[in-house]
């Protein structure tokens, strides 16, 4: 029986595709069955024909046009025979434990969504690229560990929320809170899920035994470019309206304006203040749309505790960011 279903999103990823998939199916003795799932988002420069020809192992879905990061994902986890689906960037490298340490970990905790591997800097392995997502009082998410040294995420930790490049999700739990918000297309759509699944009381966790290179921003070029930053800033603002009621975003409203208010200036420095605010308008807009008031998570009181979990959470965040820690 397959335990596990790797689903890869891949746009124009001729120059890393080849070696994701070789180091994929290169894991170590004892790594439970898993199959793999390539989902072609359109892409023009060849790399699905790389991946027909060289690995047939692979099940290739292909789709006409680039349909985004959250559509690409979905696709591949509604296809998947498993209860389990990693979702792996096709810009990485993985180690060969890798799969069976996602597995084992995530079967450690029964109410456990998601588990992120130890992404690692490509062309600086010894640094941190990812080691879990955090989201703070700011309204901004950000990458736990990246650029410190590897050395120091050792330890199984719980985390806000998994880095979709590299993690497993448990699918029976993505049945019953919704899957990727296809709104989003791309950025912020994982700290989106894990979230929801920690409103529904469900938690997410850090593997540092699952390794992975990852080169980042492939598919759009770097790590700040104009198509990110309009996306990016779009989806900071939907994920608050969709996920935090009235009152709770009331009371992070101070705290909201400074994060957003500081991002600008940021962005003015780089040249795309203008498209950062004009992402910002693009997120209210959608918030305010009947699609996005469809997907906003209805407050339950059931769900009280969590929420209230979830704040203290954005306040600790927020505190690590002071302190850097």
């Amino acid at each position: 029986m397959i335990s596990v279903t790797v689903v890869i999103p891949n746009y124009n990823g001729m120059k890393y595709v080849e070696g994701c998939l070789n180091a994929l199916y290169q894991q170590e003795e004892g790594t439970p069955e898993f199959q793999v799932l390539v989902v072609d988002n359109g892409s023009s420069d060849g790399s699905d024909a790389v991946i027909e020809d060289k690995f047939p192992r692979a099940r290739l879905i292909r789709l006409k046009e680039n349909t985004g990061f959250c559509h690409a994902v979905n696709l591949g986890i509604q296809e998947a025979d498993s209860p389990y689906v990693i979702l792996l960037n096709n810009d990485t490298k993985v180690e060969p434990g890798f799969v069976k340490a996602l597995f084992h970990a995530i079967c450690q905790e029964e109410n456990c969504f998601s588990v992120s591997a130890k992404m690692l800097m490509w062309d600086r392995p010894e640094l941190v690229d990812d080691a879990g997502d955090r989201y703070c009082a700011l309204g901004w998410a950000y990458s736990r560990g990246k650029g410190r040294p590897a050395a120091d995420y050792n330890k199984r930790v719980e985390i806000f929320a998994s880095c979709a490049g590299a993690a497993i999700y448990r699918k029976s739990v993505l049945e019953k809170i919704g899957y990727f918000d296809e709104n989003h297309f791309a950025y912020l759509e994982d700290i989106d899920i894990g979230y929801r699944a920690r409103i529904y009381g469900y938690r997410s966790y850090y593997e540092p035994k699952a390794e992975a290179l990852h080169y980042g921003s492939a598919s759009t070029g770097s790590r700040y470019n104009p198509r990110k930053t309009t996306l990016a800033s779009a989806n900071s603002v939907y994920l608050i309206a969709k996920n935090m009621p009235l009152l709770q975003q009331l009371v992070n409203l101070p705290f909201f304006l400074f994060g957003f208010l500081a991002k600008t200036l940021f962005f003015c420095k780089k040249g795309m203040g203008i498209l950062y605010v004009k992402g910002l308008c693009k997120g209210i807009k959608l918030s305010l749309s009947s699609d996005g008031r469809e997907k906003k998570v209805p407050f339950r009181t059931e769900n009280l505790g969590s929420y209230l979990s979830i704040q203290w959470q954005l306040y600790i965040n927020l505190f690590r960011i002071i302190m850097k820690t």
